[in-house]
């Protein structure tokens, strides 16, 4: 068979937005290196639970200095193919530099992400009967992976790191179906129970102690467009849920609306305006 013309179709340099020409210089973005880096990390921040599971008390220093090291290694290159994807270069030394800069710093910041998920795992082991303890909230919660992942992503958000963090939470999204941008602020002692559904935006607000449940939305109202009809970038769009919040399940909440602390929404409804602090609402057929 003859395929000539559909290969010069393809070929062609005709919407280019769809064609991305590979650089000698700079590596393009492997999902495969990002799904270790992850691995990589849980193993850091869940020593035992993650990676080589034969540790004890003597031999976590060697490992972690290991994994430590090795994910400097994998994070500077992805990182630096991150930069080499968005922005304009003209040599390798100063996004090698910066990539450098900015994976020292995330393995800094590994003992405040773990300090952080100690109180994730809490939330979720003390707000469901079904856990028996805590390590069973670690290795089989899809809600407490996606939230690794995305604690993972957030503080590489927080580094001005472009595209990785993206695509770690899309891991996340396709392995757990719980949608976190890495771009959201989360507090602490956050739970997600089942978790299949669930989606919070980009410029979305979480307080402490927030627990919400499968199928809820923190997503978007209206979407404002530029004179070309291509939407406005950047606007915070999301809601705000205070501190002690709890959101059950199925329940969409839209726009840049404010939950106020203490306060249970209930289960399928449908939000779009601000709802004071200590109210408990709830949804309520209507009577012919």
């Amino acid at each position: 068979m003859d395929f000539e013309k559909t290969v010069a179709a393809l070929s062609s340099l005709n919407n280019q937005q769809l064609n991305h020409f590979d650089n000698e210089i700079i590596p393009f973005p492997s999902v495969t290196e990002l799904k270790e880096i992850v691995d990589i990390c849980r193993s850091l921040l869940f020593p035992g639970y993650f990676g080589n599971s034969i540790v004890d008390q003597t031999s976590l220093h060697y490992h972690t200095g290991v994994g430590v090291e090795l994910l400097y290694k994998k994070l500077s290159r992805q990182i630096m193919a991150g930069l080499g994807f968005t922005i304009e270069f003209e040599s390798i030394s100063p996004l090698l530099d910066a990539a450098h800069r900015r994976a020292k710093d995330f393995i800094e910041s590994l003992p405040m992400l773990r300090d952080l998920l100690s109180t994730d795992v809490t939330a979720h082991y003390r707000n469901d009967p079904a856990a028996h303890n805590e390590g069973e909230v670690i290795l089989c919660y899809p809600g407490m992976r996606a939230i690794s992942s995305y604690r993972i992503a957030h503080r590489l958000v927080e580094l001005d790191v472009p595209l990785i963090p993206r695509m770690i939470s899309e891991l996340a999204h396709s392995e757990t179906g719980i949608d976190i941008h890495p771009g959201a602020r989360i507090g602490q002692s956050f739970a997600i129970d089942h978790g299949t559904g669930v989606v919070i935006g980009a410029t979305a607000i979480i307080g402490n102690n927030v627990t919400i449940y499968q199928g809820v939305t923190l997503g978007a109202k209206n979407f404002p467009q530029e004179e070309d009809g291509s939407l406005v970038k950047g606007i915070e769009r999301h809601p705000i849920l205070g501190n002690n919040v709890i959101v059950y399940a199925n329940a969409t909440i839209l726009g840049r609306v404010q939950i106020g602390d203490n306060t249970v929404i209930g289960g399928n409804i449908w939000l779009t305006h601000d709802v004071p602090a200590n109210t408990k609402l709830f949804y309520k057929k209507h009577e012919d």
